[in-house]
């Protein structure tokens, strides 16, 4: 997917240390030195607006005169550190070292400006008249003051750029290399590529990371975390599959197993380059259907403003858009899996909200005609009555899909159709496999569903957006282990196949373990226990945390190796064979404790 770079906010600029063309990277040690420089310049700023307003008439004492100063030279000195900063990244980026450049020569002389016109210190003596202060040259501090916050807004974008430009660069390494690992023919030459792949995916975590965590949207973070989380798990999943498919070349079902995995990687790339560069390819749009609470809490924020003004909107365009809400709730209506007593309740209150909504337009078009404190009263009646019906009807939409998920989750605690799926697989019995894999297909629907009704009582973006996650990861998933337990039951004695249904069905039960969290970040909000604060799912960030999981790779791909090399061993009883084979099964504990 192309896609052309652009500043995405003075928030979003960030640096880290990357190892791609010079052209991209620069120093992790910048950032903190760019963003600790503008986090001093701003209050200090600050302080000089309130010093320029300082009373002239009084007699200034030393102590406010070297207040002025001292403010002065701190910001020189941070416009200083900061104009270093801006200077280093424009030598490692041709492109943009210009402009960069420039804006860094501005707030130079924007903090010279305003050191020079801040040094008051000997004004209160004779030998100082004349002088140009701050205090016969407001207007002069006043430009000063501007140029430094203009010029440093300007490199900060800058740098944004310089940022997008690693994660675009990023993900085409991460994407060549994937290419390559498709094609790979021999075990030694996958080992290799695949290293360097690890590599390239710990890169890609941390500048990704980063970006998320500096992100002011909260619906794009949570994106961002979603389609992170799914190259984390992907990674894995990548892989024993492609391992599975070395060992059984000519198996449909364990190549239609990998397949799946690089193309739900590739989707999450791209993902993250629309979140970055903040555009969709071929200029789409975002086509997520509204959810019933969203619904709802426009339409009750439409009928309030009709206090106010009473001409703002039309009769028909309330009816229509209350429909649209109404409609949207046979979603959960229509479900076979809720139960009757909830669904009866859900069209008893939607009947309930029209003929509010009769009421209250049969007020209001009086109350157009008539301006009495009568029929203002009985507006506000009216307006107060249907925001009550609206208001029980999302109790009772939120009672029945958070039942309905907790259920669910209760019901598939234990996970017997993967541990049967398991089962069937190693013995190669096929029509248990038909058997197990139509019951998951069955619970995959309910699951998928129920994210879907937990969507609509959410209550905000950033949990919608999980609850989407959450029905893709269980939609693609589902499909993926019936492939991975099909080439096991065909291959019964393959331990790399029996590993391979092991990755995805860990990642099944890590996602109805998400699912539980997700139900109760759900709860919480809508019981008002808590705001806008979510735990998202997402790499490690530390540098420590990096190494490990660089190291944690490299033990996965040894263990790998190892297991391939000990099934080539008739005599599986040897002495050598068993210390090997608890030496690996040590080394894969160790990768599993670094995921």
């Amino acid at each position: 997917m192309a896609a052309s770079p652009g500043p995405a906010g003075v928030g979003g600029a960030r640096a880290v240390q990357g190892s791609g063309p010079s052209g991209f990277a620069f120093d992790a040690g910048l950032e903190i030195k760019t963003r600790s420089v503008e986090q001093t310049l701003l209050p200090l700023v600050s302080q000089i607006t309130t010093l320029i307003n300082h009373k002239d008439n009084t007699k200034k004492s030393d102590k406010t005169l070297q207040a002025i100063q001292r403010v002065g030279q701190a910001v020189n000195l941070a416009v200083g550190r900061f104009v270093k900063v801006g200077e280093a990244i424009a030598n490692e980026n041709r492109d943009l070292k210009e402009e960069i450049n420039i804006a860094c020569i501005e707030a130079k002389q924007a903090g010279e400006t305003i050191a020079a016109l801040t040094d008051v210190s000997s004004l209160n003596h004779p030998e100082s008249d004349g002088q140009i202060t701050i205090f016969t040259d407001k207007t002069g501090v006043i430009k000063a003051a501007r140029l430094l916050l203009s010029s440093v807004t300007k490199v900060l974008l800058l740098a944004d750029r310089v940022v997008i430009k690693q994660i675009i660069t990023s993900r085409n390494k991460v994407l060549a290399t994937m290419e390559r690992l498709e094609k790979v023919n021999s075990f030694q030459e996958f080992v290799q590529i695949f290293s360097q792949f690890g590599n390239e995916m710990v890169e890609f975590a941390h500048l990704t990371g980063d970006r998320q965590n500096d992100l002011k949207d909260e619906k794009k973070k949570a994106k961002m975390a979603a389609a992170r989380a799914v190259l984390e798990k992907c990674t894995m999943m990548l892989l024993t599959a492609s391992k599975t498919c070395l060992r059984h070349p000519n198996c449909e079902s364990a190549h239609k197993n990998k397949e799946g995995v690089f193309d739900r990687m590739k989707v999450a790339l791209d993902k993250v380059i629309e979140i970055v560069t903040d555009c969709k390819p071929n200029g789409e749009t975002d086509i997520s259907s509204i959810t019933v609470f969203t619904g709802i809490k426009e339409f009750k924020m439409n009928i309030e403003t009709l206090r106010e003004n009473r001409y703002f909107q039309s009769k028909e365009s309330l009816s229509a858009t209350l429909e649209a809400i109404l409609e949207r709730t046979e979603d959960f209506t229509d479900s076979a899996s809720t139960s009757h007593e909830h669904r009866e309740r859900i069209l008893e209150l939607s009947t309930h909200a029209r003929m509010e909504l009769q009421q209250l337009t049969s007020v209001w078009i009086q109350a157009q005609n008539r301006k009495t404190k009568s029929i203002t009263e009985e507006l506000e009646l009216s307006i107060l009555k249907i925001s009550h019906s609206l208001n029980e009807l999302k109790k009772e939409l939120h009672s029945t899909a958070t039942q309905l998920a907790a259920d669910l989750l209760k019901y598939h605690a234990d996970h017997v159709v993967l541990k049967a799926l398991k089962l069937t697989g190693v013995e190669g019995n096929l029509g248990g496999l038909a058997e197990y894999a139509c019951k998951l297909s069955e619970q995959k629907e309910q699951l998928v569903e129920t994210c879907r009704l937990l969507r609509h009582v959410s209550g905000t973006e950033p949990l919608e957006i999980t609850c989407i996650h959450a029905e893709e990861t269980f939609q693609v998933t589902g499909q993926q282990i019936i492939s991975a337990a099909e080439t096991l039951t065909l291959h019964p004695s393959s331990k790399i196949a029996k590993e391979n249904l092991d990755v995805f069905c860990e990642a099944w039960e890590s996602q109805i373990s998400d699912m539980s969290t997700l139900l109760r970040e759900i709860n919480d909000v809508f019981e008002g226990r808590r705001g806008e604060k979510y735990g998202y799912l997402s790499l490690p960030k530390p540098m420590e945390k990096a190494k490990i999981a660089k190291l944690g790779l490299k033990l996965g791909l040894l263990t790998s190796d190892a297991n391939c090399e000990i099934e080539k061993w008739e005599n599986q009883e040897n002495e050598i064979i068993r210390y090997g084979r608890n030496m690996s099964s040590m080394a894969y504990c160790l990768y599993l404790f670094t995921r």
